[in-house]
């Protein structure tokens, strides 16, 4: 993968991150819509930092989808931590990619998003994983990428 792809698909799920953090934040319990916000504005700079990397490598911006497909329904609190938990783990494979794909200063940012993810899934989940960014597949999840990370890229608009 090119650092300009690797890039690219960080944006696309930092888009996706955003949109469902706007999810999350509507179903949220209000003693952790603080944290619900926090995230969405950490995921709102990394997007808009992505943006000036796309365009200081030549590229053009992937623009965000008018919606995305949640992975499951998210009726109330319980759904908003869970969807808030795989937000962050698919944003944090994205991150593992672009580590592997970049090097200096890029990587070292890349590498402080990957982190960041980390822990907020941590956080939403009340635990974490050996290595944040390399998921294990469970039945009927998507093929994974290089990574290991579920690959999105065939179903255009999943979060």
């Amino acid at each position: 993968m090119t650092e300009l792809a690797a890039v690219q698909a960080a944006l696309r799920a930092e888009h996706a991150a955003v949109y469902g953090y706007g999810v999350v934040g509507g179903r949220i319990d209000e003693d952790r819509e603080g944290e619900a916000r926090e995230c969405y504005e950490a995921h709102r700079a990394r997007r808009d930092a992505l943006r000036r990397t796309v365009r200081a490598l030549g590229g053009e911006p992937e623009p965000a989808a008018a919606a995305y497909a949640l992975p499951f329904a998210v009726p109330d609190g319980a759904a908003a931590v869970r969807l808030a938990a795989q937000l962050e783990d698919r944003v944090a494979g994205v991150y593992a990619d672009l580590v592997r794909a970049s090097e200096g200063a890029r990587r070292r940012t890349a590498a402080d998003a990957l982190r960041e993810a980390a822990v907020r899934s941590v956080r939403w989940k009340g635990g974490g994983v050996a290595f944040p960014g390399l998921t294990e597949l469970g039945a009927g999840d998507s093929p994974a990428s290089p990574s290991g990370a579920p690959d999105r890229s065939a179903v255009p608009g999943a979060l």
